[in-house]
C-alpha cells in the first residue's frame, strides 16, 4: 500500500484536509456541487458527486516525489516496477469487487469501512500512476485532453450513441 507525507495534505483534527487547507467530508469530494461547469462544451450528468479541485494532479506528483525521496527510494522506482506495483494495486480494488455482482453507482450496501478500503486502494492506483507518468515523462493532463480528442473522433455520438461496440466495428 502507498502513503504520503502529509505536509501539504492529510487528516487534521480527524478530518481529511485538502492541500489548500480545506477540510473535505470524509474525503469523497462533496455530495453535491451546485451546478458543475462542463468539460470542452460537454453535458455534464447530474448525478450530484464532483471531485474535490485540491489537491491537482501536479500536488500529487509532488507529494509522492518528496515522501520517496525522503526514504530514498527513487532507486526502486523505476518504470517497471512502477507499472507492477500498480497492477498488484489494481489486483486490491479487485478484490473489493470480487464476488459481489453487479455493483450499483452510489455503492449502496456498502459499509463506510469498505469504502474508506475502496479510497484507499484506489488512492494506491492513482499515486502509481502519477509517478509512472512523471519517470516516463508523461504529461498526464495534456495526454487526457488529446486522448478525448482521438476519442470523440473515434466514436462519434451520431454513430455510437447507447451502444458498446468498438469503433472498428461501426460503418460509415
Amino acid at each position: 500500500m502507498m502513503a504520503t507525507s502529509g505536509k501539504d495534505c492529510g487528516v487534521k483534527d480527524g478530518a481529511p484536509v485538502c492541500c489548500n487547507g480545506s477540510a473535505s467530508a470524509n474525503g469523497a469530494g462533496p455530495e453535491a456541487s451546485p451546478s458543475p461547469k462542463p468539460l470542452n462544451g460537454a453535458t455534464v450528468r447530474p448525478e450530484g458527486f464532483t471531485f474535490t479541485p485540491q489537491p491537482t494532479i501536479e500536488d500529487i506528483r509532488r507529494m509522492q516525489a518528496e515522501f520517496t525521496d525522503e526514504r530514498d527510494w527513487n532507486q526502486f522506482h523505476q518504470p517497471r516496477n512502477l507499472l507492477l506495483a500498480m497492477v498488484g494495486e489494481v489486483g486490491e480494488v479487485s478484490e473489493l469487487f470480487q464476488w459481489r455482482g453487479e455493483v450499483a453507482v452510489g455503492l449502496p450496501g456498502w459499509s463506510e469501512e469498505e469504502r474508506e478500503q475502496l479510497g484507499q486502494e484506489l488512492s494506491d492506483v492513482l499515486i502509481y500512476l502519477v509517478e509512472l507518468a512523471e519517470k516516463c515523462r508523461v504529461d498526464l493532463p495534456q495526454a487526457v485532453l488529446r486522448k478525448m480528442a482521438l476519442n470523440r473522433l473515434k466514436y462519434p455520438a451520431s454513430k455510437v450513441h447507447g451502444s458498446a461496440k468498438k469503433y472498428t466495428e461501426y460503418k460509415d
